[in-house]
Order: C-alpha cells, then sequence, then structure tokens
C-alpha cells in the first residue's frame, strides 16, 4: 500500500502564494509542482481564509508556541519541586524549620553571651577579693 505524500509548510505556503498571485492557471501551477490542481484549490483557500489571523493580535508567538512553553515551565518546576523534596529529605530538614532553629540558634548566642559576661564580671569579682582578706575572709565580709 502506498503512503500518501506530505508536504512541509513551506511548501503548501509557496503553492498557495503563486495560486493567489493569478498569474498561471491552476493546472500549470499544480504540474510545475507536481501535486493535484484540488490540492492547489485547497491550499489557496486555506490560505485566503486564515491569512487575517496572522495579523488579528499584532505579532504574538502563536498558541502551539505558548503550549510547548507552558509544558516546558511546567516540567522545571516539577523537577525543582523534586530536587527541593530531596534535598530536604537528605537534611533531614525543611525551609522552615531551617529558620526557626536559625532563630532558636541567635536566642542562645544572646544567651551565651550573657552567661559568658557573668561568668568573667564574677572571676573578676573573685581575684579581686583574693587579695584583700581579713582573718581568712574575703574583702566582701571583712566587716563582719
Amino acid at each position: 500500500m502506498a503512503r500518501r505524500k506530505q508536504y512541509d509548510n513551506r511548501f503548501k505556503a509557496q503553492v498557495a502564494i503563486e495560486a493567489i498571485k493569478n498569474e498561471r492557471t491552476m493546472a500549470q501551477i499544480a504540474s510545475d509542482y507536481e501535486v493535484h490542481p484540488n490540492q492547489v484549490r485547497q491550499w489557496k483557500r486555506q490560505m485566503l481564509e486564515e491569512s487575517p489571523q496572522l495579523f488579528a493580535n499584532g505579532h504574538t508567538p502563536s498558541t502551539s508556541d505558548n503550549d510547548r512553553l507552558i509544558a516546558e515551565l511546567y516540567r522545571q518546576i516539577g523537577q525543582l519541586k523534586v530536587e527541593l523534596d530531596w534535598l530536604q529529605k537528605k537534611l533531614g530538614c525543611s525551609i522552615r524549620t531551617e529558620a526557626a532553629a536559625c532563630q532558636a540558634r541567635e536566642r542562645l548566642s544572646i544567651g551565651f553571651e550573657t552567661i559568658r559576661t557573668v561568668r568573667v564580671a564574677a572571676r573578676f569579682v573573685l581575684l579581686s577579693t583574693r587579695g584583700a582578706r581579713v582573718a581568712g575572709k574575703p574583702a566582701l565580709y571583712a566587716s563582719d
């Protein structure tokens, strides 16, 4: 069984433009391009019907281009979501828990700074009172 010939869009447009010019008959165009005259008429009619849509919305991409772009963007979103889920599973945390951990670390660091300050002050007081002992008691209790 023979397969039908498939023509690309450029070829169809070229034949249709040739037919729209009306410089030659449909039969002449058909014989030059080796297609049936009815096919030339069909492509000419299709070109005339769809040509106003080419200029309807200015220079916008066709819906098939938009569909391809949307599909590609959804594919990228899905891939990024899978990567994020994998990283969260691998690290054992999520973005929210990481933010909470950062806040907790900040609170602890403030608390540790306060504890360090108190310890340093206590050491300073102890060191300064060691030298001033009266009868075995620190200088703070010397008045007793």
